[in-house]
């Protein structure tokens, strides 16, 4: 594996994974070449920049990068990097500001970017060849969002989001479109630094429901007040579905995970609004909105239906994430409805929640045991559900069925090996799966 960055097909098609992919440094400058200065990367959601000169600070990969709304109401993202000598021209996570100034030379940007002004501005004035216009801060190629979830790309050359999210978008509804008010952040970002490769816990995200039952089998008892029904039983209808590498495994209990941040108020909504829920989104959507599920949108941006809790993770080298976390709700819902979803995220996958500090301590363990060379040399198992693959007359993209499955899993891996490998962006994206 060290001599090259592709998977094997077919031995991912059989359900075996290299383990270098967690561990090596080459790898890892790759992937932050070859998948995140290309792929579409999650920034922010729109209700985090209400008003002109609203800005967040945040990273794609490891390029920091402001996202910025500017005075006519549009939002910008561009480098978090001096064109003079490299500083941070701003070091703030959040904030309102007119511009944005380097500490280092005084020189300012506004809030487009653009250059405009410095410290001793006629030492450079009288230089000839001096051209502001060419050393404002660096954009990102292109910047789009969907139904409020901001995302941008490096690549000028990568297709429209629309393209990248592909039938996704039709899961994505479940949680971004049940209300016509929308969809808001609630509250602040958590941070915290995980011991962990970020693909480790991206694809856990992805379609991992075999670990809850067992991982997460004391803190769920806990939330719920009794033992949790198994998900791998057959009388469940439930399916693992993707497109384009983004992933969402779920079965349609309605509320599952919704019940396990403990609170009543929370299912009360949901019950209460399943009537308007099926006539947005039809009766199948309608039971995931807070069905037992997660999902991950390609890279690294995650979340969890009826826990809310939407997350990226930032990598910091192949053996170290950040994970950011926030709580999305419907902008409509009553304020105390909010206030329990931002409780019960807090109380369950937050640093020191139920069910986070349970998977942070696999993903580090997951992460450390490769250190080892023999133990490198060891192919890791994904093949549950191989011959799972359904026709599902009303679900788009790939379709699996059952929830105990590494379809998810075995679909993220594929879609990381060909960015990994091509640069033909329509060697990348399933035809198929497109609108």
């Amino acid at each position: 594996m060290s001599n090259s960055v592709s998977l094997d097909p077919q031995l991912l098609n059989e359900g075996w994974l290299p383990r270098e992919i967690f561990w090596s440094e080459e790898i890892y400058q790759l992937e932050l070449e070859r998948i995140f200065a290309r792929a579409w990367v999650f920034l922010a959601h729109d209700s985090q920049l209400p008003k002109a000169g609203s800005f967040l600070t945040t990273r794609i990969g490891e390029d920091e990068v402001i996202v910025v709304r500017g005075r006519d109401g549009k939002v910008s993202a561009f480098l978090n990097s001096c064109p003079h000598r490299g500083n941070r021209v701003c070091s703030a996570e959040v904030g309102v500001a007119r511009g944005f100034v380097c500490n280092y030379h005084g020189w300012s940007f506004g809030l487009d970017g653009s250059l405009r002004g410095m410290h001793e501005s006629d030492s450079y004035d009288r230089e000839p060849t001096f051209d502001r216009s060419r050393l404002g801060l660096k954009k990102v190629a292109q910047i789009e969002s969907y139904k409020g979830l901001l995302f941008a790309t490096f690549d000028a050359d990568a297709p429209s989001l629309p393209e990248f999210l592909g039938d996704f978008t039709y899961y994505l509804d479940v949680m971004l479109d049940n209300d016509p008010g929308g969809t808001e952040f609630f509250g602040g970002c958590i941070s915290s630094i995980l011991g962990c490769n970020w693909k480790i816990a991206a694809e856990n995200f992805a379609g991992d429901a075999l670990h809850a039952g067992w991982t997460h089998a004391s803190g769920a008892e806990a939330m719920l007040g009794g033992p949790v029904a198994p998900l791998g039983d057959p009388a469940n209808e439930s399916y693992h579905v993707n497109v384009n590498g983004h992933c969402w495994e779920f079965n349609l209990d309605g509320v599952g995970n919704a019940a396990t941040l403990g609170d009543k108020g929370i299912v009360r909504y949901l019950r209460e609004n399943e009537r308007n829920f099926a006539q947005r989104l039809g009766e199948t959507r309608a039971k995931m909105v807070g069905s037992v599920a997660s999902a991950n949108v390609f890279p690294n941006f995650s979340f969890l239906p009826g826990q809310n809790t939407f997350r990226t993770w930032q990598p910091l080298g192949p053996h170290k994430t950040e994970l950011r976390t926030w709580v999305l709700v419907n902008r409509n819902a009553p304020e105390e409805v909010k206030q329990a979803w931002k409780k019960g995220a807090m109380l369950t996958f937050s640093p020191s929640g139920v069910f986070e500090m349970d998977d942070g301590e696999n993903w580090e363990g997951s992460t450390h045991s490769n250190r080892g060379f023999v133990t490198r040399q060891q192919p890791l198992h994904y093949g549950l559900g191989l011959e799972s693959r359904v026709a599902h007359p009303e679900l788009p993209g790939n379709v699996h069925r059952g929830q105990i499955n590494d379809a998810n899993q075995r679909a993220f891996y594929r879609q990381w090996s060909k960015m990994m490998t091509s640069t033909d962006w329509s060697e990348l994206l399933d035809p198929r799966a497109a609108r």
